[in-house]
């Protein structure tokens, strides 16, 4: 390794990414290609970044597979950070396999947390945990540097709170906390302290007898381990005793549900059920026919729990065994609230991106950015396939307990 090398990487390792390109800049060798990426990527430049790394990947070419891989790696966390999802894993499960085979086991493992880091947000929980699992199989665990250390312990961390597990993710996160300290890396202590602060921070709303309160995911995590009757409304279920029905992919079902649930233990009245479920002032026959189609659903489905009875002016819900009916909702109610539970991490995404975390199309996803930005909640930036989406500056903050993949799959 040439001096200017070494005191760009220097440069680098020192968060220092203008004094890494003063001595790169004009050179197109693949260790210059390489460290000028890297610098693109602290700068904030991923675009450039990611062109940088594989121009640098294919100049080290095959006689340099460790070389290669750690190139893959980089190219695959800037594309985390840039919130581009659409890159395709077995790449880096190749390179990480590569660094494995060379000795590299500490990029091996950051290879490994980038993975679990991008199924964290997609929503696909178990895999992650297994993957993490693995992470702490795997050859010299023990002895990572700090950094990854606290990598590790975020996504320990991650993996509890959409689970809504508050004291692992406590312990997680203290520990994660004294990593970062000990790795002195100002985004990496600054990254821990937000998602901590997100324990902190009203992640639902508790519904009963007419009065609401915000609750945080300790006491969300206390009333789902209740005997209360709850009505999800942020997973779309409702739960009684560890037993969940789940209505996700019942819409009018789970609207009756909720009515109910609020009213109890008074009864609602017919038009009120059928203007929340059938969204009309002015119904007719054919609503008060389809009501109580929908009853008689709602009232099978609902069976192991409570029973529906009918009143003279509507109908009400009795538990069979809970003594208290609640709603738990979400902390604020707005159409789009999955695009935004996504957005609310400070980065840019793709519209593709977000399509692919919520598991929907990317026409339905444009039609809910375009409307999140007609009301100010989010800006674009940049035009074309470049353009990106992110929470505008006075958006309301929402929290991991949001994502789009635990609503589904409650």
């Amino acid at each position: 390794m040439d001096s200017r090398i070494a005191e760009a990487a220097r440069a680098l390792a020192a968060g220092d990414p203008l004094g890494a390109l003063n001595r790169v800049a004009l050179r197109d060798d693949a260790a210059a290609l390489a460290l000028r990426g890297i610098a693109m990527a602290q700068i904030g430049d991923f675009e450039r970044a990611s062109a940088l790394m594989r121009s640098a990947a294919r100049a080290f070419g095959p006689r340099a597979p460790l070389a290669r891989a750690r190139c893959v790696l980089a190219e695959a966390e800037i594309a985390l950070a840039a919130r581009d999802l659409g890159w395709q894993p077995h790449a880096l499960a190749a390179a990480r396999a590569a660094l494995e085979a060379h000795g590299d086991f500490v990029n091996a493992a950051h290879a490994r947390l980038v993975e679990i880091r991008r199924l964290l947000l997609v929503g696909q929980l178990d895999e992650a945990e297994d993957r993490l699992a693995e992470c702490h199989a795997a050859p010299h665990a023990d002895r990572l540097p700090a950094a990854l250390h606290a990598i590790r312990e975020l996504a320990t961390a991650g993996i509890a709170l959409r689970r809504l597990e508050a004291k692992p993710a406590r312990t997680a996160l203290a520990r994660a906390t004294q990593a970062a300290r000990a790795a002195a890396i100002p985004t990496l202590a600054a990254e821990v302290a937000a998602v901590a602060k997100t324990l902190d921070t009203p992640a639902g709303r508790l519904i009963s007898r007419g009065a609401e309160r915000p609750l945080v995911i300790d006491e969300i995590e206390t009333l789902l381990l209740s005997q209360a009757f709850v009505v999800d409304a942020c997973r779309y279920a409702v739960r009684e005793s560890g037993t969940v029905v789940a209505l996700a992919r019942r819409p009018v079902l789970f609207t009756l549900a909720r009515a109910l649930a609020e009213a109890w233990p008074a009864d609602t009245p017919r038009e009120a059920l059928i203007e929340r479920a059938f969204r009309t002032k002015h119904p007719d026959d054919s609503h008060r026919a389809r009501l109580r189609v929908e009853i008689g659903r709602l009232r099978a489905t609902l069976r192991p729990l409570a029973a529906l009875h009918a009143t003279a002016r509507g109908f009400a819900l009795a538990p069979h065994a809970a003594r208290e009916v609640v709603v738990l909702a979400r902390p604020a109610e707005d159409a789009h609230m999955a695009l935004l539970a996504l957005l609310a991490d400070g980065e840019a995404w793709s519209s593709s991106s977000l399509a692919l975390a919520l598991g929907a199309s990317q026409r339905t996803v444009q039609r809910g950015l375009d409307a999140l930005a007609c009301s100010g909640k989010i800006v674009a930036l940049g035009r074309g396939r470049a353009r990106r989406w992110t929470l505008a500056p006075t958006a309301a903050f929402t929290t991991p307990f949001l994502l789009p993949a635990l609503l589904l799959n409650g």
